[in-house]
Order: C-alpha cells, then sequence, then structure tokens
C-alpha cells in the first residue's frame, strides 16, 4: 500500500487545480469530516501540491498517449493502481490522525472514461454512505464520460474538475490528439447544468440533495503549446461565462518529457504563469475583458509589468482621472486602487472631498496611483508621460518597493 501511495501521489502533483472548498456540506449524527463554507486551510509545497488533502491519482495506468503526460501510455513508469476501497480506508485513516481534511482524487483514464468515471462513484459513494466521511471531496470529470455518469458522481462530491489542459484545439490534436474540444466541454456543461438545476431544487425545498456545491474548475497548460497569451485569456473569459466556472487554474508546462511537437525549455515559464493569474484577478474582480488586457497588436504578456498598468499605460487619453469624481468602475481601472480601497472611496467621499494624504489612509499604493490621478485638480507624480511612469514602475518593482501582487490587495476583504 505504501509503494501505491508513493507512486500515485508523486504522480498528481502537476495537477494544480484544487483549492478551498467553498462548499456547504454539513456534518450529521455519527459522522466524521467538515466539509464546511469556511473552506479547508491549505498549505502549498514547492511545486504546487496542496498538502493539507490527500491528493493522489486512483491509477496512473491511461489509455492515452498525451505527449506532455509522464503518465502518457507509451512512457515507462511504474505503474499502481488503488481500489476504490483502499482509497477510502486512507482517506478515513489520514483524516482521523489529522494528516489531511479532504481528498482530491484525480485518475488516468483507465480501460475507458465510463469505467473510469464509475470507480470514482464508487470509491465516493463508499466515503459517504459506508465510511459516514462529510470531508472535502474533490474529483475529476473525466472527458468523453456519459453525461448520466457525471450526473450521478456529482451528487457524492464537493467540487468538480474537467481539465481543458491545452488551450486550442490545434494544441490538442499536436500533443493530445485522443482527446477532443467537444469531449473536454460535455461534461463542464452537464456540471453546470446539475448545479442550476439544483439552485432552482433548493428553492422549493431546503432539503434538495446536493450536486458539486462548491461548483467545478479547470487547468490549462502554459507554454507547452504556441498559442498567445490572448488565446489564452479569451478562453478563459468563454468558460467562465458559458459554464460559470469557479477558478481557472494556470499550470506552467514543466518539462518532464521530451519530443518532436514539446517546445524545449529549461524550465517552466513561471513568470507567464503569474501574470496569467493577475489578468484572470482583472476579469473576474476589475470588470475587464480579455480583449481590453491583451490585443492583436499586442497579444502576449509584458514579462516586466502587471497586466493592469500595462493597460493603464496604453490608454494615456483616459489619465489621470479626478479621484472624487470618477466612477467606480474606473477607480478599479487605476494602478494602486484594489477592489476594497474603491469602495472605501466611493464611501468616504460622500462625506466631504477626499485630500491626498486620506487617500494612503484608504488603502491606495500611492507610488504606482499618483501617476494616475488627480486629488482636487492636483496631479502629484513628476510627469504624466507614458514612458516616463512605465521606467518609475518597472525600477519600483525591481527594486522591490512594492509586491507584484498588490493587484490583489483586498479583493476578498
Amino acid at each position: 500500500m505504501q509503494k501505491k501511495l508513493t507512486i500515485l501521489s508523486d504522480a498528481a502533483k502537476y495537477d494544480v487545480s484544487c483549492s478551498s472548498s467553498g462548499s456547504r456540506r454539513e456534518n450529521k449524527a455519527g459522522g466524521i469530516g467538515n466539509g464546511a463554507y469556511g473552506g479547508i486551510c491549505h498549505t502549498w509545497s514547492a511545486d504546487g501540491r496542496c498538502v493539507s488533502l490527500l491528493k493522489i491519482l486512483m491509477t496512473n495506468y491511461c489509455i492515452y498517449d498525451c505527449a506532455y503526460c509522464v503518465n502518457r501510455r507509451s512512457h515507462e513508469t511504474e505503474r499502481a493502481m488503488l481500489s476504490p476501497e483502499e482509497i477510502a480506508e486512507l482517506t478515513v485513516e489520514f483524516y482521523r490522525r489529522n494528516y489531511i481534511e479532504g481528498l482530491f482524487l484525480s485518475s488516468g483514464v483507465y480501460r475507458s472514461p465510463d469505467e473510469t468515471t464509475e470507480l470514482l462513484i464508487r470509491t465516493a459513494k463508499t466515503l459517504r454512505e459506508e465510511k459516514n466521511f462529510n470531508g472535502y471531496i474533490h474529483m475529476k470529470g473525466i472527458p468523453g464520460t456519459d453525461p448520466r455518469l457525471i450526473r450521478e458522481l456529482g451528487k457524492y462530491v464537493d467540487r468538480m474538475s474537467v481539465n481543458i489542459e491545452l488551450p486550442s484545439s490545434a494544441g490538442l490534436k499536436l500533443l493530445a490528439p485522443q482527446k477532443t474540444k467537444e469531449n473536454i466541454l460535455l461534461p463542464m456543461r452537464e456540471i453546470r447544468s446539475g448545479i442550476a438545476e439544483r439552485k432552482e431544487n433548493r428553492k422549493a425545498s431546503r432539503k434538495a440533495p446536493a450536486f458539486v456545491p462548491a461548483g467545478q474548475t479547470t487547468q490549462l497548460i502554459i507554454g507547452a503549446t504556441p498559442d498567445s497569451d490572448r488565446t489564452i485569456l479569451r478562453l478563459s473569459e468563454a468558460l467562465y461565462k458559458q459554464v460559470e466556472l469557479k477558478r481557472v487554474y494556470y499550470s506552467a508546462y514543466v518539462p518532464a518529457m521530451t519530443g518532436p511537437n514539446l517546445p524545449a525549455l529549461t524550465q517552466p515559464p513561471l513568470l507567464r504563469e503569474h501574470r496569467l493569474y493577475q489578468a484572470d484577478w482583472l476579469l473576474r474582480y476589475y470588470q475587464f475583458s480579455a480583449d481590453e488586457i491583451l490585443t492583436d497588436a499586442e497579444p502576449d504578456f509584458d514579462l516586466h509589468l502587471d497586466p493592469k498598468a500595462c493597460w493603464a499605460l496604453r490608454h494615456p487619453e483616459i489619465f489621470p482621472v479626478e479621484i472624487n469624481k470618477a466612477s467606480y468602475h474606473m477607480l478599479l481601472r487605476v494602478p494602486g486602487i484594489g477592489v476594497t480601497s474603491a469602495r472605501r472611496i466611493c464611501a468616504a467621499r460622500r462625506s466631504a472631498w477626499l485630500s491626498y494624504d486620506t487617500l494612503r489612509r484608504l488603502g491606495i499604493v500611492l507610488k504606482r496611483a499618483k501617476y494616475f490621478i488627480t486629488c482636487r485638480g492636483r496631479f502629484y507624480g513628476e510627469s504624466d508621460r507614458p514612458d516616463y511612469i512605465r521606467s518609475r514602475l518597472l525600477d519600483a518593482e525591481q527594486a522591490g518597493r512594492y509586491e507584484p501582487m498588490d493587484l490583489f490587495a483586498g479583493v476578498n476583504s
């Protein structure tokens, strides 16, 4: 058992699409575990693994031969498989020892998508009904699975993820020819429909059975294909709108495999991954569209400067904006102003005009924002020339005078 666990936990480390649950699943008398709304506290290892969950593959046997995957059929690697009963027993024992608070279970495609999903269902059903486990469970929706099986699995788990992995049909054809865009989107749409139906049923009865209460996510591999950042971001935007994803996870391609169609990278494109996460935040919280963030003329991110600052520098005709008059929507577009600080500005100026000193107390990062705002008509930046502003922002970032992730400050406050 220990050897199987070692093999299958190592094989799962490239899947980053797991996060705190957001589930409202309640415990019941005699049960163990809690997948409550507050989510699960996570510790992340250096390679992206979430160590507060038992994160493993059910099996690394796979009928597919995706060029980038260490578990591909043609790769010579040690194989293993855990039965549904073994996984259920491990999960409960690890939980009782306070090693974990939930299960993140993925799998290679064993014999067929349907057979793999049937084994996942058996695992989840064993945990819920036989082991009385009410903790967080995240499982994979396997592309190509019969929709009825997706619906069955969704009754037992808190979250599901169907990984797209490659952002275009051309990329799939090149590196994963056994997968198709249609087979990937089908279970996503089925999960979305199930969640929507559950919401309607809950209006009629609070006892309506749960269905993927923490929503669905997906993962995109960055850098394995020549797709532009704009292609990736537009795909993410479409998925948020069409299948109502909770999150898109971006995973910098790890050059663990070699092949004629794979890029010759010496290390994962981690900074590109970071810029995609920043831009994803702009889509979800800052009211930007993908076509605003990246254009046909500039389809890839500037790796030296965050996407929000780049957008502002491309639009000198808009800035500076008067902090006492700008709309909430416009405030969100000012570098150095986050969601929380924009709300604070709108609330504070209802009673009085704001001074420059007041802005600092409201949480604005003035060393960035001062180049894009006026306060009571006064401009506090040394110059409003885009080339000068860019050089100062770059100097500040390189000197570490502000964190690259300032863009995210206060979003969930």
